[in-house]
C-alpha cells in the first residue's frame, strides 16, 4: 500500500464494477491488520458513482512512496484443520459461492464440485438489492440470522477466498460481530481427494 502512495494518513474508499464483491477484499485486508477505520466500500460501485452524475478520469495520479502501517492483527482466519473441526462441533460455515456451485451442478476453477459438509449456501450476491447496493442492515441481519450467524461461531468462504469478505462485510454491516475467513476456500478444500464433499441443496 505504500508502494501504490498509501499512507496511515489516507482513508480508502474502494470500488468495483461487480456489486462490491471486489472491494470487499480490500475492506477485509484493512480490518485484519487492524486499520478498520481507514477503508470503506462504495456502496453501489462505480456505477452509483456515475448514476449520480459525477465525472470519471483517464489520468493516471501521481504515486510517491509513503509508511503503510498495520495496526494490531485480527485473529479472523481459519485454516483447513479448524474448518474440518467445524464438521463434527457447533459452528455456522457459510459458502459465498454461486447456489449452482454449492450445489455441484457446475465447478469451473477447481478439481471437484459441491461443498463442504455442513456449510450453508449464502451466496455474496444475495447480499444487494436490484441496484448492486447492499441490502438495509436489517435484511441482512435477518438473512444471516436465520442461519444462526448471530449465535455460533461463524466462518466463510468461496472459491479462493474473495467474494467471502463480501459475506463478511454484510455481516458488519448487520452488525453481527466475530466471523472470520477460510483463506483456501474451496480451491484448498477440494484438492485434497481425502476430504469429504456434499452435493445438492442440503448443508
Amino acid at each position: 500500500l505504500g508502494r501504490r502512495g498509501i499512507g496511515d494518513e489516507h482513508v480508502v474508499v474502494a470500488y468495483d464494477d461487480a456489486g462490491g464483491s471486489i472491494a470487499s477484499r480490500l475492506w477485509w485486508l484493512y480490518r485484519h491488520y487492524g486499520r478498520d477505520r481507514a477503508c470503506a466500500v462504495l456502496d453501489g460501485g462505480i456505477n452509483a458513482w456515475t448514476d449520480a452524475g459525477r465525472s470519471l478520469t483517464t489520468d493516471a495520479p501521481s504515486i510517491e512512496r509513503v509508511n503503510w502501517t498495520p495496526g494490531v492483527q485480527r485473529d479472523d482466519l481459519v485454516g483447513t484443520d479448524a474448518v474440518a473441526a467445524m464438521l463434527v462441533g457447533d459452528a455456522l460455515l457459510l459458502d459465498a459461492r454461486a447456489g449452482e456451485r454449492y450445489r455441484g451442478e457446475t465447478e469451473p476453477i477447481d478439481p471437484r464440485a459441491g461443498h463442504i459438509p455442513g456449510a450453508h449456501s449464502a451466496p455474496w450476491a444475495g447480499n444487494l438489492g436490484s441496484d448492486e447496493r447492499f441490502l438495509p442492515p436489517e435484511t441482512l441481519r435477518a438473512r444471516y440470522t436465520a442461519l444462526g450467524a448471530d449465535v455460533l461461531p461463524t466462518v466463510a468462504y468461496c472459491g479462493s477466498s474473495l467474494n467471502a469478505t463480501h459475506d463478511l462485510l454484510a455481516l458488519e454491516i448487520a452488525g453481527i460481530d466475530g466471523p472470520a475467513l477460510y483463506e483456501g476456500s474451496w480451491s484448498d478444500w477440494s484438492s485434497d481427494p481425502s476430504r469429504p464433499v456434499a452435493i445438492g441443496e442440503a448443508p
